[in-house]
C-alpha cells in the first residue's frame, strides 16, 4: 500500500493549524511561501466573541527563519472581521494565526523564540551579530527587548542562599545579590543592603537551609531575622 505524500503544510508549518500553503517558490536566494488561513472565523481580541463575517483582507510578510542558507519569505493573506458583540468598543480586527502571527509583529513566533534564544545565550550585541550571520537582520536593542518580553522562568526556592553586596555607584549606592549557592545561578537583586528588606526575603522562602554571608553585620541580623 502507498502512502500518502506529507503535505505543504506538514512539512513547512508543522506546528500550525489552519493554514494553507497556495504557492511556492524556491530560488538561489530566497523561499518564498504564499499563505492563507483556513479557519472558519476569528475571536475578537477584546470581548472574546466569534465573528464569520469578514469585512477586508489585507497581506502580511512576516520573516520567518531561514531555510538551507536561504532566506524565508512569507505572503499571508489576513483577514479582518467584525465584531458581533455590539457592546464591544472595537468595531473590526485582525485575525491572527496561534504559533505563527502576533499583533503588530514583523516576524513569525518560531523566528521571535530563535531570536530570543541567540540573545539568552550571547546577549545583545553578539547575538545581533550572529543573527545577521544566517540571513537576519536585527539590532542589538531588538534582540534585548526581545529578552526582556520573555516570561519568567519558574524557578524552584533555592536551600543554600549566598548573599553578598553589589555596587550601582561604588561608595554610594549599594544593593544585595542573592544567589543559589548548589547552582550558582543568580537568584534575586535586592536594591538596597538594609537588614530589614533582607530579612523580608528569607521569610517568604522558608525552605532556605543555610546562607552564605560574610561578616557584614546587616547581614548577619537580616539572616538571624529573616531564617532563623
Amino acid at each position: 500500500m502507498e502512502e500518502t505524500p506529507p503535505r505543504l503544510e506538514g512539512l513547512l508549518l508543522p506546528s500550525i493549524a489552519d493554514v494553507s500553503v497556495l504557492s511556492l517558490d524556491v530560488s538561489h536566494e530566497a523561499i518564498r511561501i504564499d499563505l492563507c488561513s483556513t479557519a472558519a472565523g476569528a475571536a475578537c481580541p477584546d470581548c472574546g466573541s466569534e465573528s464569520t463575517r469578514v469585512h477586508s483582507s489585507y497581506l502580511r510578510f512576516p520573516a520567518d527563519v531561514p531555510s538551507g542558507g536561504r532566506r524565508v519569505l512569507l505572503r499571508l493573506r489576513v483577514r479582518r472581521f467584525f465584531c458581533p458583540a455590539s457592546s464591544c468598543a472595537r468595531r473590526t480586527f485582525a485575525e491572527q494565526l496561534p504559533g505563527l502571527t502576533r499583533r503588530h509583529s514583523r516576524w513569525t513566533e518560531r523566528l521571535r523564540s530563535t531570536l530570543a534564544a541567540v540573545g539568552l545565550a550571547l546577549a545583545g550585541r553578539a547575538g545581533a551579530r550572529m543573527a545577521r550571520a544566517f540571513g537576519v537582520p536585527i539590532s542589538r536593542s531588538a534582540v534585548l527587548r526581545l529578552m526582556e518580553a520573555l516570561p519568567e522562568p519558574n524557578v524552584p526556592a533555592p536551600r543554600v542562599v549566598g548573599v553578598d553586596e553589589y555596587a550601582t555607584r561604588k561608595g554610594r549606592v549599594y544593593g544585595t545579590v542573592l544567589v543559589d549557592v548548589e547552582t550558582r545561578r543568580p537568584v534575586d537583586l535586592l536594591p538596597d543592603r538594609e537588614a530589614s528588606s533582607l530579612a523580608a526575603w528569607l521569610a517568604k522562602r522558608p525552605g532556605i537551609e543555610i546562607v552564605c554571608r560574610d561578616r557584614a553585620p546587616f547581614f548577619a541580623e537580616s539572616a538571624t531575622a529573616g531564617a532563623p
